[in-house]
């Protein structure tokens, strides 16, 4: 059995080598494949994929020009060999290390779906000053995780979580149209549509500001919430 690892990657020069770094060094009880996606970066990101592409075992796809996350995502699956899939995002703040966590209830069978989340279990937040610089990303994720039970008759805690793992077939066999950030949002949507049950796990979380690189914006937790309306009332 394997593990495919999706890791879209937009201008995360100072980030990428470590996350692949740390995605590589995680001890798994299945085989790992790691599919970058360098999503038309324009610094120094894709000098940096080349230089550790000779010591890291991976497979490189270019976009020529940024087409966004879920663009990036979609560009994956088509490569996907493995019976599971997880997301990664290229900056720091999630931890490969707790791949085994996602991982374990979708061997033991207990979920075909699982999503981390940073509300569950005591360990959440390394930092907790940074905790309260984030009030705004936490008070959007509260609200779509709130629009997404409310809408689809999900019990979820953190919809906006980067980490989502999914037995291969689930997400290759959807027809996802998102681009950008919103992906999450049209998965978690689809899912609840076809009422499939979403499986939680406790995981560590520790957010970057603004002016350490973060990418999603206001506007994004906009579109996410759209999204999942969009696809309540949209016909199958």
């Amino acid at each position: 059995m394997t593990l495919s690892i999706i890791i879209p990657v937009f201008n995360e020069e100072k980030t990428i080598g470590e996350v692949i770094k740390e995605v590589e060094a995680v001890k798994l009880p299945i085989k790992k494949e790691i599919i970058v996606v360098n999503d038309g970066s324009f610094d120094k990101t894709k000098e940096v994929l080349e230089k550790i592409k000779e010591e890291y075992n991976f497979l490189l796809i270019e976009h020529s020009k940024n087409q966004g996350k879920g663009m990036a995502i979609k560009t994956a699956l088509t490569k996907v060999t493995g019976d599971f899939i997880i997301i990664q995002d290229a900056d720091l703040e999630l931890n490969p290390q707790e791949y085994p966590l996602l991982l374990k209830p979708l061997l033991n069978r207990k979920a075909e779906i699982v999503y981390g989340s940073r509300i569950l279990g005591s360990k959440t937040y390394h930092n907790k000053d940074k905790k309260w610089k984030n009030w705004p990303f936490l008070l959007g994720g509260k609200f779509l995780t709130f629009l997404a039970n409310f809408l689809y008759g999900l019990n979820i805690t953190d919809q906006s979580i980067g980490y989502k793992a999914f037995r291969s077939e689930i997400l290759k066999n959807m027809e996802l149209e998102s681009k950008g950030f919103e992906f999450c949002a049209e998965v978690t949507a689809k899912i609840g549509k076809k009422g499939l049950k979403i499986y939680e796990v406790p995981v560590s979380y520790n957010p970057r500001t603004k002016e350490q690189g973060k990418k999603v914006k206001w506007l994004d937790g906009i579109k996410a919430a759209l999204t999942m309306i969009k696809y309540k009332f949209k016909r199958s």
